[in-house]
C-alpha cells in the first residue's frame, strides 16, 4: 500500500463544502501549471532565436543544441523522480518545477555568454521534459479513472494554449525591452500562473482526503470502469509485453513529432510557400493538434485505447508522406492538418495508456522509465532531420524516414494489448 500523505489545509476545508468532485479543482490547477510549463518550449525559444543570435553572433545550431541537451538530462533524472512522485505526490514536484522554470527563464535576461545560456536553458528544458510531465500526468491519473480521457484532453489543451499565448507575451515585452525583457516576462508569467494554485490546492490522491477516484459508472459510456484497477509495480510492468510495445510506440512516434515540427517551416518555404503562408500552415497544424487532443476526451472508454493510438500513428505517417509532395498552400494545409491531428492524439493518448494499463500506484516509476526513452527520441528527431537535410539538400529523405517510422508505430500500437494483472 502507498502511504497516506497529509494534504494542505485549504483542500481539507473545501472538500466538505464543495457540491462537486474535488478532482475538478485539482484539474484546474494542473491546467494552470500546464500553461505555465511552456516557458522553455521550442515555440517560445523560436521568437528569441533571431534577436539573440544577432546580439551574440551564435549559430542556430548552437542554440538548438541546448534543446537536445536538456532532453538528454531529463532522460537521466526521470527514472529517479518517478518513484518519489508515487510516494510524495505531484504537489512538491510541480511547485519546484514551476520555480525552476520561472527563475531560470528570468535569469536568461542576464546572460552574456553561450555557456550561461546553456546552463540556464538546459536546466529549464530538463524540468520541462521530465519532472513537469511526470507531475502533471501523475496527479491527473491519480484523481481520474472513469473520466481519465476527458481530464487528460482538457489538461493537454491547456498546455497547448500556453504554446499560443507565451510567444505572444514574449513578443509584446520585446517591443519595449528587447529580448532580455522578453525572458523576464516569460519567467514572471510562469511564476504568477503556475505556483500558488498548485501549492495551495493540489492533493496527491483522493484517498488522502477521504475520497475515491471518479468511478462514475455509466453503462452506456464505460462499463469497464467498474472492473478492479490494475496495480503493477515497475518491475512487474517491465516484465509485460505491453510495457515494451508501448515503449516501442513511444520511440517510433516522438522522433517524427519533433523532427517534422521543428523543420516544417523551412521545408514549406523551400517548396515555394511564402514565409507568411508557412506560418499560417503551422498555426493550422497547431489548431488541429488542439482539436485532436480535446476530441480524445469524448471517445467511448469501452474502446481499446490501442485503436486510437494506431489511428494517430497512421495520421502522422500520412502527414509526413504528404509533406514530401507539397506544391501549394492547399496541399500543405491538408498534410499539416493530418500531422497535427496525429500529434494531438499521441500527446493525449500515451499518458492515458500507461495509467490504464498499469494503474495509479506506481505510475511515476513506470512512466519515468518510458519518459527517458521519449525525450531521447524527441532529441534525436530534429538532429536526424537536420543531418539528412545537409546530406541530401532536401527534407525528402527525412520525411520518408519519419513516414516509415510512424507506420511501424501503428503496428506496435495494434499489438499492445492491455496486460493481465
Amino acid at each position: 500500500m502507498t502511504p497516506r500523505v497529509d494534504p494542505p489545509l485549504l483542500p481539507r476545508l473545501l472538500v466538505p463544502r464543495l457540491p462537486f468532485f474535488y478532482g475538478w479543482v485539482v484539474l484546474g490547477c494542473l491546467c494552470l501549471a500546464g500553461f505555465a510549463r511552456q516557458g522553455p518550449a521550442v515555440a517560445v525559444l523560436s521568437v528569441f532565436v533571431v534577436p539573440m543570435t544577432d546580439a551574440f553572433g551564435w549559430s542556430r545550431t548552437e542554440m538548438a543544441g541546448a534543446v537536445s541537451l536538456g532532453g538528454v538530462l531529463a532522460a537521466i533524472i526521470s527514472p529517479v523522480i518517478g518513484p518519489a512522485l508515487d510516494r510524495r505526490g505531484a504537489r512538491l514536484v510541480l511547485c519546484l518545477a514551476v520555480l525552476g522554470i520561472g527563475l531560470s527563464t528570468m535569469a536568461l535576461s542576464l546572460i552574456q555568454s553561450l555557456l550561461m545560456f546553456y546552463l540556464l536553458f538546459c536546466f529549464a528544458r530538463m524540468i520541462w521534459a521530465g519532472p513537469y510531465d511526470l507531475g502533471l500526468y501523475g496527479a491527473l491519473n491519480n484523481w481520474f479513472v472513469a473520466r481519465r480521457a476527458r481530464a487528460t484532453s482538457i489538461a493537454t489543451l491547456a498546455q497547448m494554449s500556453g504554446l499560443v499565448v507565451l510567444p505572444i507575451i514574449a513578443q509584446l515585452a520585446m517591443r519595449e525591452e528587447g529580448w532580455r525583457g522578453g525572458w523576464i516576462a516569460i519567467g514572471a508569467t510562469v511564476l504568477v500562473v503556475g505556483f500558488l494554485p498548485v501549492w495551495l490546492l493540489v492533493v496527491r490522491r483522493p484517498e488522502d482526503i477521504g475520497l475515491v477516484p471518479d468511478r462514475l459508472v455509466a453503462a452506456a459510456d464505460s462499463p469497464r470502469t467498474a472492473a478492479p484497477e490494475p496495480r503493477f509495480t515497475r518491475q512487474q510492468a517491465m516484465r509485460t509485453q505491453a510495457f515494451w510495445l508501448l515503449s516501442l510506440y513511444t520511440v517510433l512516434v516522438y522522433p517524427v513529432q519533433a523532427g517534422v515540427s521543428l523543420h516544417q517551416a523551412p521545408h514549406l518555404i523551400e517548396h515555394g510557400l511564402s514565409p507568411i503562408s508557412a506560418a499560417t500552415v503551422i498555426s493550422f497544424f497547431s489548431a488541429m493538434s488542439a482539436v485532436a487532443s480535446f476530441g480524445v476526451g469524448f471517445l467511448p472508454r469501452r474502446w481499446p485505447i490501442r485503436y486510437p493510438m494506431l489511428l494517430s500513428a497512421l495520421l502522422l505517417s500520412a502527414g509526413s508522406f504528404g509533406l514530401i509532395w507539397v506544391g501549394s498552400a492547399e496541399s500543405a494545409y491538408l498534410s499539416a492538418g493530418l500531422f497535427g491531428l496525429g500529434i494531438g492524439g499521441i500527446s493525449t493518448l500515451l499518458p492515458m495508456a500507461w495509467a490504464d494499463y498499469f494503474g495509479r500506484e506506481s505510475y511515476g516509476a513506470i512512466r519515468g522509465v518510458a519518459l527517458s526513452l521519449q525525450v531521447l527520441a524527441q532529441a534525436a528527431g530534429p538532429l536526424a532531420s537536420g543531418l539528412l537535410r545537409d546530406w541530401s539538400g532536401t527534407y525528402v529523405t527525412s520525411l520518408t524516414l519519419f513516414g516509415v517510422l510512424a507506420a511501424l508505430a501503428a503496428g506496435a500500437a495494434l499489438a499492445a494489448r492491455r496486460p493481465i494483472p
